[in-house]
């Protein structure tokens, strides 16, 4: 046996103490002003399978056939056939009732059943109610239906954001950790001093791209300490051509933001800057203003040289990060001026619970 038909086999119990429950309900109202219980019961068991049919007629085939397929006049043409032919039935059992088990004798036939009008009313009452639960019940598994297939969307789009942002952050610093590694080669070629320094401020930078940045948010002091890091670095690669400026106004701790979210910034300014009178210069500001993270960076550019505003992966990828993760609450300015290309953005603050 297989699920669908053990599913169906276990509603068989309930249909029948619905029915006996109908039984009952006839019983009921065609015992008022009469005695004779033989007749009743009798007579409310030949109503049971008109009233079994017809109602079946409507949940199992009118139903998803016509109305639910919103074939509406085909619904109510075979609805007034169906009832026609009920009618019909119920007539035929009624004038059986009065044939077999009154003895064709008017009295004796209780005053309730006599009443052919009030025998349909309580006949499409019960197929009324029946067919208003087969509905509610079809509308209970569309809701639930809809509901799981809304969860499943979700679920896909979750997880499509979460491989897109995981994709994009193993995108951002290939050409830094290459630049870097040259750097380290050059300087134990010459055995420096400065070599273990390098080796270590990169190792903890590593260790902050692979496996920090998987977490979903981290706090904007650990963020500012590796682009300190960064900056370092790059200033032992440039030697005396590299003047940094670095400027924090935060008012307390406890910030949090997407981790490598502002190192893409940095990394750009230092890719694609340009040396002017002798110098690449980078000034670096993050302000916390009201209820928004402000973070600026301006670099020196070569004049003839005009940078796009999506120029490089770094702020392409950052364009995409930020449209996955705050939507329309950021704001990102990239302007080219006077021999300075700079980026501003503005993030939501976010409190870290304790």
């Amino acid at each position: 046996m297989n699920l669908l038909e053990y599913h169906k086999l276990k509603f068989v119990p309930i249909h029948i103490f619905f029915w006996i429950g109908v039984w009952f309900f006839f019983l009921y109202f065609f015992s008022y002003n009469s005695s004779d219980t033989m007749y009743i019961s009798w007579f409310s068991s030949f109503l049971l399978p008109a009233t079994m049919i017809t109602s079946y007629t409507f949940v199992y085939y009118l139903i998803p056939q016509y109305l639910l397929t919103r074939r509406y006049k085909l619904f109510g043409l075979y609805t007034v056939y169906t009832l026609v032919f009920s009618t019909y039935f119920i007539l035929l059992t009624l004038f059986g009732s009065f044939i077999f088990l009154s003895k064709l004798k008017i009295n004796n036939v209780p005053p309730m059943s006599r009443n052919f009008v009030f025998v349909l009313i309580l006949i499409y009452l019960v197929v009324g109610f029946v067919s208003f639960i087969s509905l509610l019940q079809h509308n209970f598994k569309t809701l639930s239906k809809n509901k799981e297939l809304e969860n499943r969307i979700l679920e896909t789009q979750l997880e499509l954001k979460n491989q897109e942002l995981s994709y994009l952050k193993k995108q951002i610093h290939p050409h830094f950790l290459f630049n870097t590694l040259n750097t380290i080669y050059g300087f134990a070629l010459k055995k420096s001093e400065q070599t273990p320094e390098i080796i270590l401020k990169l190792s903890n930078l590593l260790d902050y791209i692979l496996y920090q940045v998987q977490k979903p948010i981290v706090s904007l002091e650990e963020e500012l300490l590796h682009i300190e890091e960064y900056v370092a670095l790059e200033n032992i690669r440039f030697k005396d051509t590299l003047d940094v400026s670095f400027v924090k106004n935060i008012d307390r701790i406890g910030h949090k933001i997407p981790p490598m979210l502002l190192i893409p910034f940095v990394e750009n300014a230092f890719k694609h800057g340009g040396i002017v009178n002798d110098f690449l210069s980078i000034k670096i500001d993050i302000n916390i203003k009201s209820d928004l993270i402000e973070f600026k960076i301006e670099n020196t550019v070569i004049q003839t040289k005009k940078i796009s505003k999506n120029h490089g992966i770094g702020l392409i990828n950052i364009h995409k990060r930020l449209e996955l993760i705050y939507k329309d609450q950021y704001d990102l300015t990239v302007e080219q001026n006077n021999g300075w290309f700079m980026v501003c953005l503005k993030i939501p603050i976010q409190e870290i619970l304790s």
